[in-house]
Formats: C-alpha cells, sequence, structure tokens
C-alpha cells in the first residue's frame, strides 16, 4: 500500500511538471550520450592500439638506383644493409620490399580509390625494408644507425604517425567529455529546480502529511524518485541513440575508404558494455542531486 502511494505521487509530480520532466530527460539524455561517445571512442583507440602495438615497425627506404636495378637485393649495397640490419640486435625481422611489391600493395590498399591507383606510377614507389624491432618502443636506435648510410633514402618511424593519428582521436575525446561535463552542469541545475518546483506545488499536502506522523523520508522520497526516473529515462534514450548512431551513421563511417582497417570499428558489445555505467551514472546523478535538493531547500 505504501509502495503504490509512492509510485502514484511519483506519476503524479512527472505529469504535473511534465515541460520541466522534459527539459530535464532532454538534457540527461544529450548530456550522457556525449559522454557514451566519449566512452566509446576511448574503447576504439585502446582497441586500434593493441592491433597496431605488434605491427609497428621501422622503414628504411632504398635510393632510387637500388629501387631500380636491384629487385632481390642480391647485389651491394643492398644485400649489405639487409645483412647490417638482420645482425642487429635491437631487430627482430626485416623483410625486403622491392619495388613492384610496395606498387602491388599499394593498388590493394587503395583499391577503392580507382582515380589515386591510376595516377600511381611504380616508379614514384621505392624498395624498402620493413624492420620489426625486438623493442618497438626504441625506433631511434636504428633510425640514427642507418640514417645516412650508402644506399638509405630515408628512414621512417610508423609510430610518429601514429602518435599523431592517436593524439587527434584523444582531442576528439576528450573535446566530447568536456561538452559532456557542460551538460551534465545543466542537467544537475534542471534537475535541482524540477525538485524543488515540485516539492514546493505539494508543500500543503506534504504538510498535512507531516502533521499526521509521515516521517521526513516518507514524504521526500516520491520527489527524489521522481528524479531518478527521469535520469533513467534520460539514460534509455541515450544508449538508444548511441545504438542508431551505430547502425545509420558510425558503421558507414568506418567502413569508407580513409578509416576501414585502419581504425577498429565500434561493435555492439563496446555499447553493451558502457550502458551500465550510463545508467548508474544517470541514477547517482539524480539520486545525489535530488537528496542535496532536499536537504538543502526543503524543510518540512
Amino acid at each position: 500500500m505504501r509502495a503504490s502511494f509512492v509510485l502514484s505521487e511519483v506519476l503524479t509530480g512527472l505529469r504535473r511538471n511534465v515541460t520541466m520532466t522534459v527539459a530535464m530527460i532532454l538534457t540527461t539524455m544529450v548530456s550522457l550520450l556525449l559522454l557514451g561517445g566519449g566512452l566509446l571512442v576511448v574503447r576504439m583507440i585502446d582497441k586500434t592500439q593493441a592491433v597496431y602495438e605488434d605491427k609497428l615497425q621501422v622503414q628504411v627506404y632504398l635510393t632510387d638506383d637500388i629501387s631500380a636495378n636491384d629487385k632481390g637485393c642480391a647485389d651491394d649495397p643492398c644485400k649489405g644493409l639487409r645483412s647490417a640490419l638482420e645482425n642487429d640486435p635491437a631487430v627482430e625481422t626485416v623483410q625486403y620490399e622491392n619495388r613492384d611489391q610496395a606498387y602491388k600493395r599499394f593498388k590493394e590498399i587503395f583499391a577503392s580509390q580507382p582515380e589515386l591507383v591510376k595516377l600511381a606510377r611504380p616508379q614514384a614507389l621505392p624498395a624498402s625494408f620493413n624492420v620489426k624491432l625486438v623493442n618497438p618502443d626504441r625506433p631511434q636506435v636504428i633510425i640514427q644507425t642507418f640514417s645516412g648510410r650508402v644506399g638509405v633514402e630515408s628512414v621512417a618511424d610508423q609510430s610518429e604517425f601514429l602518435d599523431r593519428f592517436f593524439d587527434a582521436l584523444n582531442g576528439v575525446r576528450n573535446l566530447t567529455f568536456v561538452v559532456a561535463l557542460i551538460q551534465a552542469v545543466a542537467a544537475l541545475l534542471l534537475i535541482s529546480n524540477t525538485v524543488q518546483v515540485s516539492a514546493f506545488t505539494r508543500r500543503t499536502e506534504v504538510g498535512i502529511m507531516r502533521l499526521v506522523g509521515a516521517t521526513r523520508w516518507y514524504t521526500q522520497l516520491p520527489f527524489l524518485l521522481e528524479a531518478v526516473v527521469a535520469g533513467v529515462i534520460g539514460a534509455v534514450l541515450a544508449i538508444g541513440l548511441l545504438v542508431l548512431a551505430k547502425l545509420w551513421f558510425l558503421d558507414s563511417l568506418l567502413a569508407g575508404p580513409f578509416a576501414a582497417g585502419v581504425i577498429r570499428p565500434i561493435e555492439g558489445i563496446d555499447i553493451l558494455l558502457i550502458s551500465p555505467w550510463l545508467l548508474l551514472t544517470a541514477i547517482g546523478i539524480s539520486a545525489v542531486t535530488g537528496y542535496v535538493t532536499l536537504r538543502l531547500y526543503v524543510r518540512q
């Protein structure tokens, strides 16, 4: 009987302040949507980094005369460079890629962009050594040792590009979290105002209940639950929008020619894993804000 009374009071309060309730739900939804987006970016970065950690290489590009005349790396200086790399204690494996193989790999990577493939010529791609290091965090050892050697055009560290790439993704994540924080502050203010207005509009009946012996918790619990219900609805809507964004936008974006094979896609399990955190965040923020507001502003 008491539970049914509290539930009826919650529904009455939500209907009575419907405009503020809708505003609170929408603000909470936007805040949690941005928070969820930031968490998905974090998961995407972690999965992408895990894939590339074992594939990081240093590429030693050879001069044009070697690229044009020594396809099998059978003569010096190419042969000597290969031997030096293989005997270097910092090197785990060495793979030689001649100009024709580089051009074939280029066409496979950019198969979805035939215009770019048409513009490329094998002569523009140098032969190279793909060097996998024992310790991927120390590419400078190879760069300093082999830069400037006879036959070496340049030495490229793939981790430099990946660092810039992940810095850009981290920037998107940080921006998302900042906007989510701003929206969360707006949600807190709306929750507080909604609880105050709801308590004010029912101050007479609450006063009567207190006079006949109702406890403070019993009279204030409906207001607290109103905030929690609105927060949960906002969280559910945010999760639903994340699912729709994945199906209608993110899947096609991450499958595009510039992202496919580079960025790990967001999967349904990722949204499933962050959903409980969004729900708990909504419940926690709503409950704490409602409780603090009732303690500070509602004296009955």
